[in-house]
């Protein structure tokens, strides 16, 4: 066997950030009521310095994640709205018990699809296509901005429902008459520009989540797409992932 190689010297830096993500992870997760353990508790518990935690704390306060104050200690601040990526789920079915999701319906119309919408979802040039522009908040607090090009013939009979209370993917599946099959997604971290940041009310530049979906039905027809802007600091994107054939092996 070969020598294991020398540690490197970690600056304090590199072992705040270890410890603030571990943190991170427990606030989401809720292992956390209320308050945090003592700064020498966590100390002890992450086999580091108080300074270092202090630093890993002051990294979770600047992500609003905790609230820190003299004789009453370190409380959790935010906590943020899992969303998963292994389920195709509605944003009401996906937080469902967190509280009631309501919609803000501020464009809703008929227009002639830009090309590259067109292609995507098996139209032909010029096609019209319906247009919806949400802001989506979740106990009235807002959560995400949602532009959704949906398909002229399923897209109509959408705009005649009920917008502000129904998630899009019961109405594509109630008008259908088929189940929604699977969807392609992207999703890619962006600063949030000033208009969007007064919409979603949070400062210019502060991080978004930007999610890109095309959702099939189980027949494999194309019917909606959608560009959504989550907020950065109000949902964490969870899955599960499994393992198939590896492409690379140690020879």
């Amino acid at each position: 066997m070969g020598a294991e190689p020398a540690p490197v010297r970690q600056l304090r830096a590199d072992q705040a950030r270890r410890v603030a993500d571990v943190l991170r992870h427990q606030i989401h997760a809720g292992a956390f009521d209320e308050v945090l353990p003592t700064e020498q508790q966590l100390a002890t518990e992450h086999s580091a310095s108080r300074n270092t935690v202090r630093e890993a704390l002051a990294l979770l306060k600047d992500e609003g994640l905790i609230d820190r104050a003299p004789k009453v200690g370190t409380r959790v601040g935010t906590r943020k709205y899992d969303h998963g990526l292994d389920e195709l789920l509605g944003l009401q079915e996906t937080l469902k018990g967190h509280g009631t999701v309501r919609n803000e319906v501020r464009t809703a119309q008929h227009i002639t699809a830009p090309p590259a919408v067109a292609r995507r979802l098996g139209l032909e040039p010029g096609e019209r296509v319906v247009y919806l522009e949400r802001l989506r908040y979740l106990a009235e607090r807002p959560l995400s901005l949602d532009l959704t090009y949906l398909v002229p013939d399923i897209g109509a009979e959408v705009l005649t429902d009920d917008l502000e209370n129904t998630d899009i993917f019961v109405l594509l599946e109630k008008i259908s008459g088929r189940s929604l099959g699977h969807a392609d997604l992207a999703l890619e971290a962006i600063a949030a520009d000033p208009h969007t940041a007064s919409t979603l009310d949070t400062p210019d530049g502060a991080p978004l989540l930007m999610l890109e979906r095309l959702t099939r039905l189980d027949d494999g027809r194309p019917v909606d797409l959608e560009y959504i802007r989550m907020r950065g600091d109000r949902i964490t994107m969870r899955g599960s992932l499994s393992r198939g054939t590896p492409q690379w092996k140690v020879r």
